[in-house]
């Protein structure tokens, strides 16, 4: 347990690649990336009639084999793959305690079968974290991001994430301090 946990912990250092190819110099990682993603899968799923625990746990592991393989931009993954989340969860949690290896495979399993609803919530909480991520970068001055806008929302499939698509894209990034500091 404790090796996957300090594995796990290098997706801390881990920065999502394909900001790199748009131009960011210091791109988030991937645990920032599913720390958001978690918090929008919950949203997603409550608005969805879904179950927001398990919809932000199955967030929260989504990325866990980026460990092992790093963020491959797609291009990337386009001459390698994308390498088999179920294969490296598998590998992971050898030596795990028996419960907790099938716990652990479940939950990266149902994530990538995006059958469940709870799966659907959290496959599009991803997609619209990197809209939300990309739409910051773009505040930023980061023009070539706008590729990652409209490509994240092609793939967005509940109408929870669409409306909240939509929301973003009409809000400046820092509008919540405007806000909350009552200025016009």
């Amino acid at each position: 347990m404790a090796n996957f946990l300090f594995e796990a912990g290098t997706l801390k250092n881990h920065r999502r690649t394909g900001w790199w190819i748009a131009g960011v110099k210091d791109p988030e990682s991937v645990a920032e990336h599913s720390w958001r993603a978690a918090l929008l899968a919950s949203i997603i799923a409550e608005s969805e009639g879904a179950d927001p625990a398990r919809a932000a746990l199955l967030s929260v592991w989504h990325d866990t084999g980026e460990s092992r393989t790093g963020d491959l931009a797609h291009i990337s993954q386009k001459y390698v793959g994308k390498g088999d989340a179920v294969a490296i969860v598998a590998d992971q949690s050898k030596g795990m305690p028996a419960g907790l290896g099938a716990l652990m495979r479940s939950i990266v399993g149902e994530y990538e079968a995006r059958e469940t609803p709870e799966a659907i919530c959290a496959g599009d909480a991803d997609k619209l974290e990197c809209l939300v991520q990309a739409i910051e970068y773009r505040d930023r001055g980061y023009a070539n991001v706008e590729r990652w806008i409209v490509n994240s929302q092609k793939r967005i499939r509940t109408e929870t994430a669409r409306r909240i698509a939509a929301e973003l894209l009409e809000t400046g990034s820092l509008d919540w301090l405007r806000e909350a500091m009552g200025e016009s």
